[in-house]
């Protein structure tokens, strides 16, 4: 199967990664040179530079606007998908951006597969993604060489578009809500005179344990902040959840409190690095030493 990975960003080129070692005739696209380098002459910079004929499209941009103009703008792909190639669309958006994008893909002949992803990069390296998807039969069976590629598990959510899109902002609330708890548990813990590190072996092997405070707080351990993710993610799909709850009509507190720690933590100057650095919003409060950092800069 001849496929473009438009996006090679920590989970996109870890998806085409899998991909190429699946035996899938792999391009990717990204405008930025270091992203496709390690792709060599498999990488180009435009969706239209991509070789004709591509019988499959994965999305993996940080929203919708960038997906619709990497597949349907002046420089997008999809004059260069062969007639039916299907469009796996793997960007964190509103249900009603993806029912738009999958009503352009059909209006030009094309399938589209509403697919968000989880699982963070190491998974996207490894092919075992969560994908939590929705579209036709016929979405589903055009994309299943990519599902097999890059996914443990496929979550068939219906057979309309949004609904995987629905999916992904419910996860996200749970997601930046746990960040958030888990770096507020630990800025409480070293406020208190906890070894960090001790912190985090006893909440790694108790009930208070969340996947995201064991992935997230060894980035803090370590001094890391790399952005693997960074905080501005979570401004965006946090927002989204907030624009979800008032359409449906449901309160959520818990999310727009953690929506407005990321939002702190792009204000501290901060919100490129790693998500798990919101823990610097209770820093720039309390004053407090993290981990590898001298004293000073507390």
């Amino acid at each position: 199967m001849r496929a473009a990975f438009i996006g090679l960003g920590s989970m996109g080129g870890g998806a085409a990664e899998s991909a190429i070692r699946a035996g899938l005739d792999v391009t990717g696209v990204d405008p930025t040179p270091a992203a496709r380098a390690r792709f060599g002459n498999r990488a180009v910079a435009r969706g239209a530079d991509l070789p004709p004929g591509q019988e499959g499209c994965v999305v993996l941009t940080v929203n919708a606007a960038q997906a619709g103009a990497a597949l349907f703008g002046p420089e997008g792909a999809a004059d260069r998908l062969a007639p039916g190639a299907v469009i796996v669309c793997s960007a964190t958006m509103a249900p009603g951006e993806a029912r738009a994008l999958a009503a352009e893909a059909a209006a030009r002949g094309l399938l589209y597969l509403d697919a968000p992803v989880s699982g963070g990069a190491a998974a996207a390296r490894e092919g075992r993604m969560t994908v939590m998807a929705s579209g036709p039969d016929a979405a589903f069976a055009a994309a299943k060489p990519i599902l097999d590629a890059v996914a443990g598990k496929v979550w068939r959510l219906g057979a309309e578009p949004g609904q995987g899109a629905a999916m992904k902002v419910v996860h996200q609330l749970l997601a930046g809500v746990h960040i958030a708890a888990a770096a507020e548990a630990m800025a409480l813990a070293i406020r208190a005179g906890l070894d960090p590190e001790t912190v985090y072996g006893v909440v790694t092997s108790a009930a208070g344990n969340s996947w995201m405070f064991g992935n997230r707080m060894a980035h803090v351990l370590a001094g890391d902040d790399t952005p693997l993710s960074a905080g501005d993610i979570f401004v965006k799909d946090l927002g989204l959840v907030e624009a979800m709850a008032r359409e449906v009509a449901l309160p959520v507190p818990l999310a727009a409190q953690a929506l407005q720690l990321f939002v702190a933590q792009r204000a501290l100057g901060h919100g490129g690095r790693d998500d798990a650095f919101v823990i610097r919003v209770w820093q720039r409060l309390a004053g407090f030493r993290l981990p590898g950092e001298p004293a000073n800069e507390a």
